[in-house]
């Protein structure tokens, strides 16, 4: 039976993998190893952690990776703290493959821990264009890895022309949509009593047109956080449309973006906006489906968001290059063309479905790829 070692750092490492986890757990050749951290173990993230237990899954190990500050140098501490920790972890938990999730920091920590430890890696979501320094993080994974599994045909022509195997390259959607494709067949009902306990701010009433927003930081933009996010929060002041709205992550310049957000909310009182640390997945994707419009520079909007068909505005830079679907709207971080943009797209409605990312059967695929594929560490550049 293969150990197969996951490591989640983040609410967005959860919501890529999950379908994954859940896939590994029931593969009768295949045993899921959990390792949680970085700001899915903080509670001023939201205790991803916490939520992961509810969702049934048994967590191997709890570590600290992240070194407060939110600046490019506790950023690149960070990644060196995880090349401290992660290596104990995988000596102790000896994983037959590990899963490094898509292009965060503590993504480049685990593959080269994993591979100086001679512990193959699979990569999901490799293969990818976009802003930041997250696509430099990517392709630098993509080269460590030894399985790939990337969300779409171009994604996956992008790392064979890296010089990657292409045996090694298997191109089986997004685990995302997986969880989209099984809310839009279950229902899209809201937990409202968890959204009036966990929020703060105003009261947003859902049964009326709403927006959903989530802005993180551009780390190759660092100390302009603030700055973008008032013109984003400027142009929902004018909307004032019931709005739901996220906390940054963790990056370089999320203290920047939440500064921004807490000046506006002491400033403003908008009762109009309730702020959320984190969702379950299940009520994200359902918040998704049922939003007027997405708003802010998350790729959610992009890769859910074409499944699902929800209108969205995207803000800057950070989703630069990404494949996008006609539901998305570019737009820079101007007030007056982010308002211009909202009341467009809301005006227009539903847009229809398109599978770019996937067709919500990737966990499955990779599951029975992890338990059947050759596990090779020497890796050669193919010519």
């Amino acid at each position: 039976m293969r150990r197969i070692c996951v490591v989640i750092g983040s609410r967005a490492n959860y919501g890529s993998i999950k379908s994954v986890m859940r896939a590994v757990t029931a593969h009768p050749d295949l045993q899921l190893q959990l390792v949680v951290g970085a700001s899915a173990v903080l509670d001023r993230f939201g205790s991803v952690v916490d939520l992961i237990e509810q969702d049934g899954f048994r967590v191997d190990a709890r570590v600290n990776l992240i070194i407060e500050g939110e600046t490019p140098v506790t950023m690149a501490k960070s990644t060196g703290l995880g090349l401290l920790e992660l290596p104990t972890l995988f000596d102790l938990l000896k994983p037959d493959v590990v899963v490094s999730v898509g292009d965060r920091f503590e993504t480049m920590a685990t593959a080269v821990a994993a591979v100086y430890m001679n512990i193959p890696v699979a990569h999901t979501m490799g293969g990818e264009v976009s802003g930041t320094i997250d696509e430099s993080i990517r392709h630098a994974v993509t080269k460590l890895a030894h399985l790939h599994f990337p969300a779409n045909r171009l994604a996956g022509e992008r790392i064979v022309r890296m010089g990657e195997d292409p045996a090694s390259v298997h191109v089986v959607g997004c685990p995302r949509i997986d969880l989209v494709a099984e809310i839009v067949t279950a229902g899209d009902g809201l937990d409202a009593v968890w959204l009036e306990r966990e929020g703060v701010g105003g009261h947003v009433d859902l049964s009326t047109p709403f927006l959903l927003v989530s802005q993180h930081p551009v780390t190759t933009e660092y100390g302009e956080g603030e700055a973008q996010v008032a013109e984003t929060l400027a142009a929902l002041d004018e909307l004032a449309m019931p709005t739901i709205m996220l906390w940054p992550n963790v990056d370089a310049g999320s203290e920047d973006v939440a500064r921004g957000m807490r000046k506006f909310r002491e400033r403003r009182r908008p009762d109009h906006i309730r702020f959320y640390k984190n969702f379950p997945v299940e009520l994200y994707t359902r918040l998704m489906r049922r939003a007027a419009c997405l708003v802010g520079n998350s790729s959610a909007p992009i890769r859910e968001g074409a499944f699902l068909g929800t209108p969205a505005v995207n803000i800057g830079t950070r989703q630069q290059g990404r494949e996008r679907g006609a539901n998305v709207v570019d737009v820079p971080h101007e007030r007056a063309r982010i308002v211009e943009a909202v009341r467009a797209q809301v005006a227009h409605g539903p847009y229809p479905s398109e599978h770019i990312y996937g067709d919500g059967q990737a966990g499955s695929r990779i599951a029975e790829i992890l338990a059947g594929a050759p596990l090779k560490l020497q890796k050669q550049i193919a010519y």
